[in-house]
């Protein structure tokens, strides 16, 4: 009888690991996985294209047939998109009030988030590892189950209304902020804590307080993570309707720009046809940040899933 050796079954576990992960790159490396790649591209474009071509046929042509026929039937025009950004129902004034809606309820959650997310990973304190829980449990809480309750203290505090401080932008700034925390901190907290200790340590030797370590040392470490879901939460709150119809009262005076496009068809859909242009004009912002910041955005994905 023969006991076998276990060193010869690491090796042998090594090898298969090895011919599995190659066999996975093969897969996914060969002209018919890149082939297919391309074929869903062009599937998940077309819908896109189609919205674009929609934005500069005229509204005769639009009403009456498809978007396809623009190749045995072509015609453009600009008047759509003059509609939308001179006519009677200009969507500029919303467009500002989306970019004043959109940064401080971006950079708020992530200051915030930084600071607490460098506490919980490198400070102690009674009641660290509970609350970081608590935290990550807040994630799983619908953003509808809250509204009435956070609506009704906003209310008693006379943050509600155009006539409240901020015009009542306070509400949107700090009800987005709220339901971005949770998320913000918990994927924070993780980048963070792949940060090797000694370096840490390191700084403390050297007479580094905290504060010092989070400006000089952690910040820079954490650009990446920080623009990842800063574009994310940009776009989410660009893309807001729902907070902003609650929390802004529809008022006109803060209304971002996804409730104008809602209205944009007309009380009885009779201009459904400007909704092309409306969403184009709504993509330019959420495009440039996206393209501007995208070398951010993939390397804080990639951010802490290797360690070595």
């Amino acid at each position: 009888m023969t006991t076998a050796d276990p060193n010869d079954l690491s090796v042998e576990s090594v090898v298969a690991k090895e011919t599995v992960a190659s066999s996975a790159h093969k897969a996914l490396t060969s002209p018919w996985a890149s082939i297919a790649a391309i074929l869903i591209a062009l599937l998940w474009t077309i819908p896109t294209i189609g919205l674009l071509i929609t934005s500069f046929r005229p509204e005769s042509d639009i009403t009456s047939s498809g978007w396809w026929t623009i190749f045995t039937n072509p015609g453009f025009t600009l008047d759509n998109y003059d509609q939308v950004l001179n006519g009677p129902t200009a969507l500029s004034t919303y467009f500002v009030n989306s970019i004043v809606i959109t940064i401080p309820a971006v950079l708020i959650p992530l200051s915030i988030a930084t600071m607490a997310a460098y506490a919980f990973a490198w400070m102690r304190f009674p009641g660290r590892d509970f609350l970081f829980v608590a935290v990550f449990a807040l994630q799983i809480v619908p953003i509808q189950v809250t509204m009435i309750p956070l609506l009704s203290l906003y209310v008693d505090l006379g943050l509600t209304g155009s006539e409240a401080p901020g015009g009542g932008y306070y509400t949107i700034w700090l009800s987005h902020s709220i339901f971005a925390l949770p998320l913000a901190i918990y994927l924070l907290h993780n980048f963070m804590s792949q940060i090797p200790g000694e370096l840490i340590e390191s700084a403390r030797v050297d007479g580094a307080g905290h504060v010092q370590i989070f400006s000089r040392i952690m910040l820079p470490l954490m650009a990446p993570a920080i623009a990842a879901f800063g574009i994310f939460q940009f776009l989410w709150v660009w893309n807001d309707l729902l907070v902003a119809l609650v929390f802004g009262g529809g008022s006109p005076d803060v209304s971002p720009l996804t409730a104008r496009l809602a209205e944009l068809s007309g009380t009885r859909g009779q201009d459904w046809f400007l909704l092309s242009a409306g969403a184009f004009v709504s993509l330019i912002v959420p495009l440039i940040v996206f393209l501007s910041l995208q070398r951010y955005f993939v390397r804080g994905l990639l951010a802490g899933s290797v360690k070595g």
